[in-house]
């Protein structure tokens, strides 16, 4: 293993091939750094966390994409910092999300009681339920875990044309199915 850390070129080689030890080696060697650098940049030592084991797991994932030359060291760093971003984005995607609920349940008890809320939002998720497989997938994966229509399309191998049409088509379900007051509160919630 103390060959790699002679040997940038080296250590991408046997990562590219699937080598279990250079995977190993390579975390053994940044990720403290890298921990260090994430925290930095979030101030949450569990987020930190999470991004740079995201980091180490798309880099095995995609180990067969990496290039020899390119600095290993500078590139771990740079994608800690671009998925730093990506949970940033994820993150206030979903502070959105949480405001618009909000605003839509307050706006619900303004015009209705407590019982009719219940009502409403029991109807909204059995229609979600209801939605076709893939239709119900992409949904949620959109609109209660607040992932892009690209990370969404990645996820789940298809193109993002398709995860656009899966989303829409599920709204225009729900919409069919409901009423217009519960519509308006479905529109205030996924937007």
């Amino acid at each position: 293993m103390s060959d790699f850390s002679e040997n940038n070129a080296k250590l991408i080689l046997a990562l590219k091939v699937g080598k279990t030890n250079a995977y190993s080696y390579l975390i053994d060697c940044y990720s403290n750094k890298l921990l260090i650098y994430a925290n930095t940049l979030c101030s949450n030592s569990d987020l930190a966390e999470d991004i740079v084991q995201n980091v180490f797991i798309k880099i095995w994932q995609k180990r067969n994409k990496l290039k020899t030359e390119i600095d290993l060291q500078s590139f771990l760093y740079k994608s800690v910092y671009n998925e730093f971003i990506d949970q940033y984005r994820k993150i206030k995607s979903q502070t959105s999300l949480e405001e618009k609920y909000i605003a839509a349940i307050n706006l619900t008890i303004e015009e209705n009681d407590e019982s009719n809320l219940n009502a409403l939002i029991k109807l909204v998720k059995k229609e979600i339920n209801n939605l076709p497989p893939k239709c119900k997938e992409t949904f949620i994966l959109s609109k209660e875990n607040g992932l892009t229509n690209k990370e969404i399309a990645d996820h789940l191998g298809v193109s993002i044309k398709s995860v656009e049409a899966h989303i829409t088509k599920a709204f225009s379900i729900i919409r069919k199915k409901l009423s217009t007051k519960i519509n308006n509160v479905l529109l205030l919630i996924f937007g």
